[in-house]
């Protein structure tokens, strides 16, 4: 009788399922056709002041994304939008994100007053009628405010519908369904010639098989689709600022953004967009012809890594690299490190808990943000050996990258520094690590070592993994 009420219940669970999925199918189909919308705008300002002008609205091809999950309740991001259907006053579609204007009035320029504008694209699924698109950001107490709304006709003159890059070779690294139902990864590669193509499809599926091969996505490899696209540049490599050197490459990537030496952006967003558009996809990498270290990543925008090893012996730093940016800008992941230099100033404001799942100012035990992760015998501040770590973090900041065994000498504090950070005590341990989000105080990361701590092949801590598969089931369930 048991396995008769089991076989019920398993029979009533498929049905009510297969219901479900076919009533939120119908929702989509009742405000969207399968197409996806692009509206690009520029975004100008300085530091605390922003502008966003509408700049083009463009039809591309089938929507990527999921059929069901069209609000976004995950919490992620500097920024948020939604568009709402005029006719019923419904929020039919949401998402949050982060952008490169917002990372930019950190820096110094934006504090002396200098204004930039940046172009930026939002995207969604194609609105059958007329909607109601509201771009909003977080204030100091991270609440979002309304900064810029319109309303369009999806039906009226004003979409471009032109297709660019027809012809671009499109390389299926693997796929495994729908891309309704899958996350849609696509690979752009910059400062690749046409003679290099070869080398970029090899550098594709060696990164693909790194990401692939790094929990969880080792274990939820069938969830996802990736592709590469061939883009063709004029010459190989990317521009490099700080050592004068100037390369026409498609994409426009560069070392030395926003002034530090290592992280690489791009600001042209239309090329990239249009280029990615030639695919289907959920989330971009942009996989650079250099031999230098550097890489960048922002949540919902893309991430950036560097190809080749600078050498043999540290040619493993491009794989840390491509995951550890990769953690940025598909799960929203921030940086756990603190004692290397950036560009930013309060980039986590004092007293402001961080939307990033993986760093907090607030550790009491019963609100902090990962609290389901800690055991109730683990010290809150967790204690490690942080004046050891942070001594040899000084003396390997003192080395110059000109000097004679520079590599050698680097790696050799590496290694002690990894040591530390192999304390049999913390395995597996979740508590609250003082040092997190470029502070050596007041901000804490949840695990003694993980992917976005230390430059090291670690995997990604229990909360990080946790973030990594919350977006992973928001795309494929």
């Amino acid at each position: 009788m048991k396995h008769f009420s089991y076989r019920i219940l398993s029979i009533f669970c498929v049905a009510f399922l297969l219901v479900a999925s076919s009533s939120a199918s119908a929702q989509f189909d009742r405000y969207f056709k399968d197409a996806t919308f692009r509206f690009d705008y520029y975004h100008t300002g300085s530091k605390g002041e922003e502008r966003i002008s509408e700049d083009k609205m463009i039809e591309e091809g089938a929507w990527p994304g999921s059929l069901t999950n069209l609000i976004d309740t995950l919490n992620l991001g500097e920024y948020f939008f939604t568009i709402t259907d005029i006719a019923s006053n419904r929020i039919i579609f949401s998402r949050g994100y982060s952008s490169l204007f917002f990372e930019w009035q950190t820096t110094d320029e934006a504090l002396a007053g200098v204004y930039r504008t940046f172009n930026e694209s939002l995207r969604f699924p194609f609105p059958l009628n007329k909607f109601q698109l509201t771009i909003l950001r977080r204030n100091k107490q991270m609440i979002f405010n309304e900064i810029f709304s319109t309303v369009v006709d999806p039906n009226g003159g004003e979409i471009h519908r032109e297709k660019k890059h027809v012809g671009t070779q499109v390389m299926n690294i693997f796929t495994n369904g729908d891309s309704h139902a899958k996350v849609d990864i696509v690979i752009l590669g910059d400062g690749y010639s046409k003679s290099d193509m070869p080398k970029f499809r090899a550098d594709a599926r060696h990164f693909t098989d790194v990401l692939f091969g790094t929990e969880p996505f080792k274990s939820r490899k069938k969830d996802f689709n990736v592709r590469a696209v061939e883009v063709e540049s004029r010459e190989s490599g990317i521009d490099q600022p700080d050592q004068n050197v100037w390369v026409d490459n498609a994409l426009g990537t560069t070392y030395d953004s926003f002034g530090s030496a290592r992280y690489v952006l791009t600001d042209d967003n239309k090329d990239v967009r249009d280029y990615a558009a030639v695919a289907p996809y959920d989330f971009l990498f942009i996989l650079v012809n250099a031999n230098r270290y550097g890489g960048g990543g922002i949540f919902q925008l893309y991430a950036t890594c560097f190809a080749t090893g600078e050498t043999p012996a540290t040619a493993w730093q491009t794989d840390y690299v491509f995951v550890h940016e990769f953690g940025h800008s598909f799960a929203g992941l921030g940086d756990e490190y603190y004692t290397s230099s950036t560009a930013y100033n309060d980039f986590y404001p004092k007293g402001v808990e961080p939307w990033e799942p993986n760093i907090a100012a607030n550790i009491e035990r019963g609100s902090l943000k990962w609290k389901a992760f800690v055991d109730s015998t683990t010290s809150l501040p967790t204690p490690w050996d942080k004046a050891a770590y942070d001594s040899l973090e000084i003396e390997r900041g003192k080395l110059r990258r000109d000097e004679e065994g520079y590599a050698e000498k680097r790696e050799a504090i590496l290694d002690k520094e990894r040591s530390i950070l192999d304390d049999k005590r913390f395995k597996g341990i979740v508590g609250a690590f003082e040092g997190s989000g470029y502070a050596s105080t007041g901000l804490y990361r949840p695990s003694l070592d993980c992917r976005m701590f230390s430059l090291s092949l670690t995997d990604f801590d229990p909360v990080c993994t946790n973030a990594i598969n919350r977006m992973i089931d928001f795309y494929t369930k």
